[in-house]
């Protein structure tokens, strides 16, 4: 469970979110207390952009080097939407999709990644959403399982 006072964020809890006015980005479901649309919480690129914004330089498993990356934290994310799960389901637009525990997030500093070198990821360089893992920061982060759970692409968050 993520608390929004624990991250700093403030709203009502019951606050219904804002409609997005742009394309929608990022879907997120499931075990949300705060919704948009129906029972989930859309997302357009201003909507990510007004929460906390947050950056890591890191080398990854699929770049050739370090790049500066900027997003909002995915337990800020969570905290925001009134997330009450113990993992989400992260499906990206070209098929994959993975389970990850929430602790994760608590335990790392996993960037919602909405930008690379201050300039927002086309979808053939891992945009235009990627939950991305502080890989230089935590030796564990480079097995292959935690490898598994940085997904790019990313299209929909499901709580569960």
């Amino acid at each position: 469970m993520f608390s929004t006072a624990k991250w700093g964020l403030a709203h009502e809890q019951n606050d219904a979110l804002a409609l997005p006015q742009g394309p929608v980005m990022l879907k997120i479901g499931g075990a949300i207390d705060r919704t948009n649309v129906g029972d989930e919480a859309h997302f357009d690129r201003a909507m990510l952009n007004a929460l906390p914004q947050h950056e890591v330089r890191t080398d990854t498993p699929w770049t050739e080097q370090a790049h500066d990356y900027r997003g909002p934290l995915m337990r800020e994310l969570l905290a925001y939407v009134g997330a009450q799960g113990e993992y989400v389901f992260v499906a990206a637009l070209n098929g994959y999709d993975v389970k990850i525990p929430s602790d994760d997030f608590v335990a790392y500093d996993v960037l919602l990644a909405i930008e690379s070198e201050g300039e927002p990821m086309p979808i053939r360089e891992y945009g235009p959403l990627w939950v991305l893992y502080p890989f230089d920061y935590h030796e564990a982060l480079l097995s292959e399982k935690m490898r598994f759970r940085a997904v790019w692409q990313v299209m929909r968050i499901d709580v569960l």
